[in-house]
């Protein structure tokens, strides 16, 4: 896991904690001495900057087509939402980093996402800003007191379906789980500046009644 984040462009310690929520500080510093002991990743220490960051070895490196076999065997073949297991606060940390940049307006754009559907057993946020624009997108999990130009109000589980290619956006948007709240200009590009999941294009197989089959 913690690969698979330096591999995703995570490369300091809170970054690389908010791809694995459910591992400790402490183990994950534990894990992360291990792999520099072991060659696989490099600490780094930026000249003028405090602090460093953790970057991949080319042993790290011959790492990434066996992480992506095996996120394209989990795409395929998983049952990928369960609710009793979804994480908003994991969700979208994923979709910051799938922003196509490109498609972005001249101006930022603020984004907030509302989740309802929320598990008993999670305990973080269930508010996001995400601030959009062409040079960087961030996130925050509190108010970041500038206007909202457009507001996400979604299902937590309907909208992973849709992260992970299970249910085209427009569908879930006639479902009622999804709403998109603003002008029209943005409610109709937003679908757009979604990526979806690194593996959301993975085929799943089909049952002989011609629906998803789920392992």
């Amino acid at each position: 896991m913690i690969l698979r984040e330096l591999l995703a462009g995570s490369a300091h310690f809170n970054e690389i904690h908010r791809g694995v929520p459910l591992m400790s500080r402490a183990l994950l510093a534990q894990r992360l001495r291990q792999l520099e002991e072991s060659g696989v990743i490099a600490r780094v220490h930026t000249t003028g900057e405090r602090g460093h960051h953790y970057t991949l070895t080319p042993a790290g490196e011959e790492f990434r087509p066996v992480l992506e076999a095996l996120g394209r065997w989990g795409q395929r073949w998983t049952v990928r939402v369960q609710r009793c297991n979804l994480d908003a606060g994991f969700l979208m940390w994923n979709v910051r980093r799938r922003i196509d940049r490109e498609r972005l307006p001249d101006q930022r754009v603020v984004v907030c996402f509302r989740f309802s559907g929320i598990p008993r057993t999670y305990r973080g946020p269930c508010v996001f800003w995400l601030m959009l624009e062409k040079t960087a997108v961030e996130i925050c999990v509190e108010d970041p007191g500038v206007e909202i130009d457009l507001v996400v109000e979604a299902d937590l589980a309907l909208m992973t379906s849709v992260w992970l290619g299970d249910m085209p956006f427009e569908e879930a948007l006639r479902a009622g789980g999804l709403r998109l709240m603003g002008p029209r200009r943005l409610t109709g590009a937003f679908p757009t500046w979604l990526m979806l999941s690194h593996f959301a294009g993975v085929v799943r197989p089909r049952a002989p009644n011609g629906l998803v089959a789920h392992a």
